[in-house]
């Protein structure tokens, strides 16, 4: 064995552990948001002492479950193409990304949540990409704010309030139950909050195609 392949190989067993917890964590919280570390060790098939060597405490592992969250985030802006695709194209892609993940990740969502604002905090890497996104929309000529830091604080805002919503409120509409209604909801709201003055065609056959 080579010099180095030691170190590779037990990297390797550590991000497989990593991942093993990380997993069962998200599974278990979702039942029971108090599960110890001990019952997370045990729903993972690890040694006790496995999981308090990757994670010192709860709060260490809730950090990893943000970060984890906020991979997800940028797979969703990579999946969107915020960067290249017409940007209201983007937007509502984003959005129903967005709703799609709270009902996949809604408990680390919730047990990540800052208290202030009620969401998960945002890596830098996840509001350029947002930040990006909402430059385009004014560059396009699709809102007339300005700031994108406010732009990316309403959105998110109305993100939150439409994921609240009970599956029968009437701003849903016929289609109560379905994300892309919340996804419609959001990018109509947004696009009116943010100064969008223009008529927007029904997207979702586009952008889920």
């Amino acid at each position: 064995m080579s010099a180095d392949a030691e170190p590779r190989r037990l990297r390797a067993d550590a991000e497989r552990s990593t991942a093993r917890i990380l997993a069962a964590a998200e599974e278990l919280l979702a039942v029971d948001p108090a599960a110890t570390l001990e019952r997370i060790a045990d729903a993972a098939g690890l040694a006790r002492a496995t999981v308090h060597r990757r994670f010192s405490s709860r709060k260490a592992l809730l950090e990893a479950l943000t970060c984890l969250l906020n991979e997800r985030y940028l797979h969703g802006l990579e999946q969107a193409r915020v960067a290249t695709a017409p940007p209201v194209a983007a937007l509502y892609r984003l959005t129903e990304l967005l709703f799609e993940l709270k009902v996949d990740s809604r408990a680390i969502m919730e047990l990540t949540a800052d208290p202030a604002t009620k969401m998960t905090p945002m890596s830098p890497e996840v509001t350029a990409g947002l930040e990006l996104l909402f430059r385009r929309l004014r560059e396009a000529g699709e809102i007339t704010a300005t700031d994108t830091a406010w732009c990316c604080a309403l959105y998110l805002a109305v993100v939150h309030e439409a994921a609240r919503l009970p599956a029968d409120s009437p701003a849903l509409g016929i289609a109560a139950g379905d994300v892309g209604a919340r996804a419609d909801l959001t990018y109509r709201t947004v696009l009116a909050a943010l100064g969008g003055d223009r008529p927007h065609l029904e997207l979702r056959d586009e952008t889920s195609s």
